[in-house]
Order: structure tokens, then sequence, then C-alpha cells
């Protein structure tokens, strides 16, 4: 049975997504669908569906009606999210929301959701069913993630544990729940798809405490803008573990540095970052990394798949853990 690398997947799907038919009129509406799906993303929810359905099955190209689905919600998602946070930037360009405005990308971002499952609906399976109620929870999940993510701006204190369930629920779900689709379709066994689907969770977590981490000490020179979360006050795991291990003195700093007038941009993400590395706080969330992709990767090991096939799955997620931008 022919093992497809993550690399040919890609480029198959980006092949399949940039072909992908949409009216031209009205242009208001699908202008941004186009824009908001040109190449530019990870496209990480649909590689991940598809790698996990060629460790059961040959005929990839199956894979791509539901691979367009998740991919084309999590944009959705995006076109959202950037009115909720007033974000004038997407992928280092403008958004659909500063480029078109606030009307657009809510009614563009319905139709994507629309066309999400209609893309879902063309998937040939008897498993379909399954397949729409998972992508129905995970769904709810990812607005129930975002919810908690708003809530966080105004509780003075938020705890590791309701940290971590919110970024499982706004990030990890539809990691888990696009690998978890991938091996449905395939065929795989209820127990191996409960494993993709605990795979998922603990890469998504891994992935996004990573990216967390690469905020405040990413590598400029690969395109990661540093200390954007710093300046927005953001409640990231860096943040919180900071929090729980300062004093009151400090506390303070963390709570007013992005507020303060009488200093630079640069001047509160140097201060803030020296807290961090006073307080242990970069060392911490790399052990919570560590822990998390081991977890992950330990799954694999138990799978009813040839440990030969799950290669390509294990390098992808190595590679999506290991980045350094």
């Amino acid at each position: 049975m022919k093992l497809y690398p993550n690399a040919q997947l890609l480029s198959m799907f980006e092949h399949y997504i940039s072909a992908m038919p949409t009216p031209d009129e009205p242009q208001l509406l699908y202008a941004p669908i186009k824009y908001g799906l040109e190449e530019g993303g990870k496209r990480i929810r649909p590689t991940l569906l598809m790698l996990a359905y060629n460790l059961y099955a040959e005929d990839v190209e199956r894979a791509l009606m539901p691979a367009m689905a998740v991919e084309i919600f999590h944009n959705f998602t995006l076109l959202h999210d950037d009115i909720m946070d007033n974000a004038e930037v997407r992928r280092g360009r403008p958004s659909v929301y500063a480029k078109w405005g606030e009307n657009a990308a809510i009614l563009s971002g319905d139709a994507m959701l629309i066309l999400a499952y209609t893309y879902l609906q063309r998937t040939s399976s008897e498993r379909l069913p399954q397949i729409f109620g998972l992508f129905n929870k995970m769904a709810v999940e990812v607005c129930e993630g975002q919810q908690f993510d708003m809530d966080f701006e105004t509780q003075p204190k938020v705890a590791v544990v309701d940290y971590m369930r919110m970024i499982e629920l706004k990030t990890a779900v539809l990691l888990a729940g696009s690998t978890t689709i991938g091996a449905l379709l395939a065929g795989a066994s209820e127990q191996d798809c409960q494993r993709l689907y605990n795979f998922g969770i603990e890469l998504g977590l891994a992935f996004q405490l990573q990216d967390d981490l690469l905020d405040s000490y990413g590598d400029e020179r690969l395109g990661k803008r540093i200390g954007g979360d710093i300046l927005e006050g953001k409640k990231t795991i860096l943040m919180i573990e900071a929090f729980s291990r300062a004093n009151e003195e400090q506390r303070e700093v963390l709570r007013t540095t992005h507020l303060r007038k009488d200093i630079s941009n640069e001047e509160k993400i140097s201060t803030i970052k020296a807290l961090y590395d006073e307080l242990g706080v970069p060392e911490r969330v790399e052990q919570q990394i560590k822990h998390r992709f081991a977890k992950a990767l330990a799954i694999l090991d138990t799978l009813e798949a040839d440990t030969d096939r799950t290669v390509e799955l294990r390098h992808y997620a190595e590679n999506l853990v290991g980045r350094k931008s």
C-alpha cells in the first residue's frame, strides 16, 4: 500500500483548493472567501486528515472533500476571530476585516461555514453520519473555546487548568477532529479512531503552547513578530505561569506594563521577558510542550496500523512542534 510523503499530500491539497470553483457575483461575498483561502496558511488540519487516512488506505484523493471542509471551516473561524479581535493583519497581510470591513467578514464567513458543510456532505462514506457528528461536536467546541478566551480578557486571574481547557477547545479539538475524520473515512477501528483523537488533542496542546512561547521567544528572522501578546496584555500560558510564581510587586508589573504610556513597545516587551526569565517561565513552558508532545508520539506506537506507516505522521508532528516561527 502506497505511503505518501506529507509534502506530496500538501501539494495535492493546494492544487485542489486552488481550483475550487466560486461564483464571481456578488463580488463582495466571494472575493473575501477566495482571499481568505489563498495559499499562506500552514494547512495543518487537512494535512493531518490526509496523513491519518493514508495510515489505513492509499486512495488519498477520497480524503480531499473532508480535508476541504476542515480547512474552510478553520478559515471561517479566522474571519470572525479577526472581527472580535479588531485584527488588522492576518498571515502578514491585511485581514478580510481590514480589507473589506466588518459586514463583509461576517457574511463571507457565514458563507464559508455553509461551504464547509457542502464539501463534507459530498464525502462518500457509509460512516458519513459519524463524521458529521464529530464535525459538529468539533465546531461547537471551537466556539466554546473562543468564548472562554474572550472571557479571560475581563478576569483578573486565570488558572493554568482553565487555560489548558480553553486551548484544548479553541485549537486542539480541530486538530483532533481532522485527524479522526481521516481515520474514520479510511475504515480504521473505533479504538484507533479514539487513539488518533487523543493524539490530535496532545499535539494541538503542544502546538498552541509552542505558539505562545514563540510569540515572545521566536525568531524574527523567520517572520515571527515578537511580543504581540505582551503588548496586548494577553493571558497566555507564559503570563499565567508568571502570575502563579510572582510576588505581588512582580504581579503589578505583569498587570500594568502593557498599559504604560511612558515607555516604548520594545521596553514593554523587554521588561516582561526579563521577568519571565527571572521566574523561569520559558523553561516551565518548554517542559509542558515536551510532555504533551511525548504523549502524542507515544499514542502513535499503540495504533493497529503498521509502525512503518506512522513515519510520515510522526515526522509531520515533529516539524509542527519543532518549528521556530
